[in-house]
């Protein structure tokens, strides 16, 4: 009898245990105390794990400062509130909020013990440097770990509270800088993630960081910062880059900003703020400048001050200075089309011939407006070269030119040929952000779309390229199209549509007109 209630109490046991998908594990200690996720479907995962001390009161616009500790067992069943930002919703889950408690990053782990030394993938999310979240669902990190990695994505500042500038902040600094919180803040996580991912069976030696957009950008940033150095190994950058010329100030996103010319806008900022000193701005709600311009997209920008960005980056990798790994590097066919809007065409002219100069009549030639969109899809496709598929090919021709890492490009076009937004024309290609469903296997993400096999396939393959680049520094395996190592000349490109195939540089005499308006930039500060 006593064999028959141990053998129906042992199985059970098992029983709930296989039916639970969000039972405790063991708990973990990390840099501050002891944590404990919970399981879903076989994936451990963390969330809201701080990897340092909020930076409030004092410690606003300072670096992160280490972790405080914390007593007992922190339960990590929960995404921490996202940094200070303009109000926004994210659909389809629980909004965690906003504070500036914001410095937590999550996990999620297919090892079951901490000796198994898996790779590891930290994610930086978009936002143009003023809006951003770990929360966002289509950033769950489980389909990705069900493929044998470690997932890590890492908050950071993002807005004024991230980005700004200003000779006070700048006097106070050890290092006489200021601007650059943001971008501390990832590398504070990457330290983290070097001292403490072994514990959730990571491998430290073996990260890989990837982002999009302006996580995209960051990566590039990272890949320049002599701060990040040693940190990981590889990085992806789905559509970004930080190449453009070093300027007074962005100059409608010519330029990358020196500390001057934003410390200038700091000073401006107070102005509006109604403040005259920095303890001034430490005291006001971040509230209270959200309705301001400089808290929205593209405003405060990360800053080339010499410490965290130490150079114009295009004469960095010119000169073979920076951390050379191995990359992914790609766009999508149609990015431009979120950010622009129809423009009467007397307007549009005039505008190209304010912002090309002498290079104007040929930006015309390539960039007509058509008897379907009038100027929305030739102002698209400028914004496309500009802000994403150039300072992608230069990053792309830099590395391989003075790099000894493998580079590889590749070029997103799977789309619907639906409006992004009522009124505008039928899209022409693949928005920015379409790709980020396919590499996280979160197709489910969109209500208005029922993911087909075309999709469900390309998403998969798109999810084991990305992870063989995580686990060998290649994408490439028995059974998936060869993806060939970037060259400028030859179809090396892989185009991720339909049925994917390789291809040469798309829209390569446009990028070669947009890299001669950057060099004339550069050269004259026009």
């Amino acid at each position: 009898m006593k064999r028959t209630l141990s053998f129906l109490a042992l199985l059970s046991f098992i029983l709930l245990n296989q039916c639970s998908t969000d039972r405790p594990v063991s708990q973990v200690k990390v840099e501050g105390g002891r944590v404990e996720g919970v399981e879903e479907n076989g994936i451990t995962v963390f969330r809201g794990i701080p990897f340092a001390a909020p930076p409030v009161g004092e410690l606003r616009w300072r670096p992160p400062q280490p972790v405080k500790k914390w007593d007992g067992v922190l339960k990590a069943d929960k995404f921490a509130p996202a940094c200070p930002q303009p109000q926004r919703s994210i659909p389809g889950t629980a909004d965690p909020g906003t504070s500036e408690d914001c410095l937590y990053l999550n996990v999620w782990t297919p090892a079951r013990s901490s000796g198994e030394k898996l790779p590891v993938m930290v994610w930086i999310y978009g936002g143009g440097f003023a809006l951003g979240s770990t929360s966002i669902p289509v950033y769950s990190g489980e389909r990705l770990a069900e493929m044998g990695v470690v997932v890590v994505s890492v908050a950071y500042r993002v807005g004024p509270l991230g980005f700004m500038a200003h000779p006070g902040l700048t006097a106070e600094s050890k290092n006489k800088v200021s601007g650059n919180y943001g971008l501390l803040d990832q590398i504070a996580g990457l330290k983290w993630v070097q001292k403490n991912i072994g514990a959730f069976g990571g491998d430290p030696s073996k990260v890989t960081i990837f982002g999009e957009s302006a996580g995209a950008i960051s990566v590039s940033m990272l890949a320049a910062s002599p701060l990040a150095r040693g940190l990981f190994r590889g990085a992806i950058s789905q559509s970004g880059g930080s190449f453009a010329p070093a300027g007074e100030n962005r100059d409608n996103g010519n330029y990358m900003p020196l500390l001057k010319g934003a410390e200038t806008e700091g000073l401006r900022f107070m102005e509006r703020m109604g403040v005259s000193s920095i303890a001034g701005l430490r005291r006001i709600e971040p509230e209270h400048w959200m309705k301001d311009p400089a808290a929205q997209m593209g405003f405060f920008w990360p800053v080339v001050d010499g410490y965290v960005i130490t150079g114009d980056q295009y004469k960095l990798y010119q000169d073979g200075k920076y951390n050379d790994v191995n990359v992914i590097i790609g766009t999508n066919s149609d990015e431009g089309s979120m950010f622009t809007r129809p423009m009467q065409p007397e307007q549009y002219f005039t505008s190209v011939r304010n912002r090309f100069g002498y290079l104007a009549d040929r930006v015309l030639e390539l960039y007509p407006p058509d008897s379907v969109s009038g100027t929305f899809q030739p102002l698209a496709d400028l914004f496309r070269e500009i802000t994403f598929a150039w300072p992608s090919w230069a990053w792309a021709r830099l590395q391989t030119k003075t790099g000894n890492s493998k580079v590889f490009v590749y070029y997103f076009d799977h789309f619907t040929p639906e409006p992004l937004y009522p009124g505008l024309p039928p899209a022409r290609g693949a928005a920015h952000g379409m790709e980020i469903p396919y590499v996280f296997g979160h197709l489910e993400q969109n209500p208005a779309m029922k993911a087909t096999d075309e999709q469900k396939a390309l998403s998969e393959m798109m999810m084991k390229y990305w992870t063989n680049f995580v686990k060998r520094g290649d994408p490439n395996e028995e059974g998936l199209l060869h993806w060939p190592v970037f060259s400028e000349e030859g179809e090396t490109v892989l185009y991720f549509r339909g049925t994917p195939r390789t291809g040469p540089v798309p829209n390569l005499e446009k990028l070669k007109l947009i890299d001669e308006f950057f060099v004339w930039k550069r050269n004259s500060g026009e």
